[in-house]
């Protein structure tokens, strides 16, 4: 739902897209190194058992913004913001209406929770960030 006459509701530009386009309601500017929550002027109702992951555009990602923290769950109503990281050195300014980010809907996986005495073995074992070479 628009939660402003400015908003523009998510897209996706082809039929094949796994995501949709969320906007810029205002324009921003991101400074080097700093996050802003970029307001969409949208809220959503996103289905039980349904997960929304707001993920990068790579056409931002060239310049050097990411998104950050992008769960969104099914049981929030309030508007969706898209938190954006400016990890180059230049500052961008986006302005409303640009494409920030992209909403992916995914089903999510509920396990149950379980303490065990011990973990079974396995061929990776322990070995963790960076052991499958560089």
């Amino acid at each position: 739902m628009k939660l402003s006459a400015d908003a523009v509701l998510p897209t996706r530009a082809h039929a094949d897209d796994a995501g949709l386009d969320l906007y810029a309601l205002s324009e921003v500017t991101l400074e080097p190194g700093k996050c802003f929550v970029v307001p969409t002027g949208i809220a959503l109702a996103i289905p039980p058992g349904y997960v929304g992951l707001v993920a990068d555009r790579s056409s931002l990602a060239r310049k050097g913004i990411k998104t950050a923290g992008g769960v969104i769950d099914a049981g929030y109503r309030g508007e969706v913001g898209a938190v954006l990281w400016n990890i180059s050195r230049e500052s961008v300014t986006l302005v409303r209406g640009d494409r920030v980010a992209q909403l992916l809907i995914v089903p999510v996986a509920v396990p149950a929770v379980k303490e065990v005495p011990s973990l079974t073995e396995s061929k990776r074992g322990k070995k963790g960030f960076g052991s499958t070479g560089r």
